[in-house]
């Protein structure tokens, strides 16, 4: 896996992918950003949500769930010295669907975080507290 990264000005870079995506990355402008792209530290956040969605939909989906949505609601605190990295990190689960069963989801969320999900898997051996909730909303 490879990715480049290109500074564009001031503290905005773009930065692509191996498989040729690219994405902005821009800091606030009390840091002499433009406020035009993510942040570094907003990427890894959504990486992980984007990692552990990807394994519970396809643990749904092998399950035959009759789910129609899946999102994630991320929120993250930081250290608050330098490096302010990641201390702890929620990751709240909505899913929609009908009759879903309760603990098969919670059982999908549960095998991308102790099993599949590389991203929180690393980010925990790191020391970060990461939590995970679950609300399931009936589909109408």
């Amino acid at each position: 896996m490879k990715s480049s990264l290109k500074w564009i000005n001031g503290v905005k870079f773009e930065a692509t992918s191996g498989s040729g995506h690219s994405v902005i990355m821009d800091g606030a402008p009390e840091a002499g950003g433009e406020n035009a792209g993510s942040r570094p530290m907003e990427l890894i956040l959504m990486g992980l949500s984007g990692c552990s969605t990807f394994d519970v939909v396809q643990v749904l989906k092998k399950s035959r769930a009759d789910f129609d949505d899946v999102r994630v609601e991320v929120s993250a605190e930081r250290a608050e010295e330098t490096p302010a990295v990641f201390t702890k990190i929620h990751l709240e689960f909505i899913v929609t669907g009908k009759n879903l069963n309760e603990k098969l989801v919670r059982r999908a969320i549960k095998l991308s975080a102790e099993k599949y999900c590389s991203a929180s898997i690393m980010l925990e051996r790191g020391g970060v507290d990461i939590t995970h909730s679950l609300t399931i909303v009936e589909a109408e």
